[in-house]
């Protein structure tokens, strides 16, 4: 049996680090864990520029406890109003690794998200030709569309879309949840990739509702059915290059889940890489986590592997009930469980 396991130090490939207090609040969960970051421009007002992307990543840099390395990858949120040129210029300049893609009203502060796929041809065929990839936040948003056929849908009549139009543009689907999803991804070209959640490799939508509602097992694109997790759990131990680690780690304070609101949203980011290990191991597959969490997602952006290493090692872990962010309790991915492995420090 497997009592240690060291793998390159890993990159998240989607997080949400908010700002202010609660990103003071909860960027050393993902820093003590990840090398680098893909980080999520839905603020409120959302990082729309190169500009204001530059600005959110210097207070990022300063949340970071001093001692540890880590380095923000900046995304821009793209509107019915983005300026090509300036994804460019931010490209160039080293500010923007990604832009990023929500439908109006997909999730938690989307609301200036793009209303017409079609319409951001030119912005698409911009980033194309600069080497920027498009990460996607792959739901339709229509009201006559089941919640649990958001994604699939979104697939059939946007993504297909974007990839054919744009076959050189590289294209992340994030957070998948389906299996359509994994077959897209898996059969579509070199430039597209996805990543995969801890939450919906451990849960099913049957979480949200047992013993009555659980608004801390509520995210978007919501957990489906258990068909759907076991393609997830496949896809992710897979050893493919074409999957890889993005948590989707989305921190609310308790009172904003435990509510008439109950925001979408899990916070794993203090456990991320025990809850991953946990599948891996579950699936006969840590020999292929190293891929998963450290080289796939690296090889696919067109950057370096890290050059540390981490190590996680066979012991419990008790998940606390909250987790203190700045004097707001947030509750954690598994929390009052206790996970088998735990990360050395």
């Amino acid at each position: 049996m497997t009592e240690s396991l060291t793998i390159r130090r890993p990159d998240d490939w989607h997080v949400h680090l908010r700002d202010d207090a609660m990103l003071q609040g909860v960027v050393a969960h993902t820093a003590r864990q990840f090398a680098r970051a893909i980080v999520m421009p839905n603020l409120s007002p959302p990082v729309t520029t190169s500009a204001s992307a530059a600005a959110y990543r210097d207070r990022i840099r300063a949340a970071v406890p001093d001692g540890i390395a880590f380095e923000p990858l900046m995304t821009a949120y793209l509107t019915d109003a983005t300026d090509p040129d300036d994804l460019v210029r931010g490209k160039d300049e080293g500010v923007l690794t990604a832009a990023k893609l929500y439908p109006a009203n997909a999730t938690t502060n989307s609301a200036h998200g793009v209303t017409e796929i079609a319409n951001l041809a030119p912005v698409l065929a911009a980033m194309e030709k600069a080497g920027l990839v498009l990460c996607v936040h792959g739901e339709v948003t229509t009201s006559d569309i089941d919640v649990f056929d958001r994604e699939a849908v979104f697939i059939e009549r946007h993504l297909s879309w974007i990839v054919r139009q744009f076959p050189g543009l590289k294209v992340v689907l994030e957070h998948i949840t389906t299996g359509e999803g994994v077959d897209f991804v898996a059969s579509a070209g070199p430039n597209v990739a996805g990543t995969i959640t801890p939450q919906h490799l451990h849960i099913n939508r049957n979480a949200m509702f047992v013993g009555g509602i659980r608004p801390h097992a509520y995210c978007l694109p919501v957990a489906k059915r258990e068909t759907h997790r076991l393609a997830l759990r496949k896809a992710a131990t897979s050893g493919s290059g074409k999957f890889f680690l993005g948590t989707d780690s989305a921190p609310h304070a308790r009172d904003a889940k435990e509510s008439a609101c109950g925001c979408a949203g899990i916070f794993n980011a203090p456990f991320a890489l025990e809850s991953y290990v946990q599948v891996f191991e579950e699936e006969g597959a840590l020999d292929r986590f190293e891929q998963f969490a450290s080289l796939a997602g690296p090889a696919f952006y067109g950057l370096p592997v890290n050059s540390g290493t981490v190590t996680l090692e066979r012991g419990p872990v008790a998940v606390p009930d909250t987790i203190d962010a700045q004097g707001t309790p947030v509750v954690p991915f598994h929390a009052g469980e206790t996970l088998n492995w735990r990360l050395r420090a």
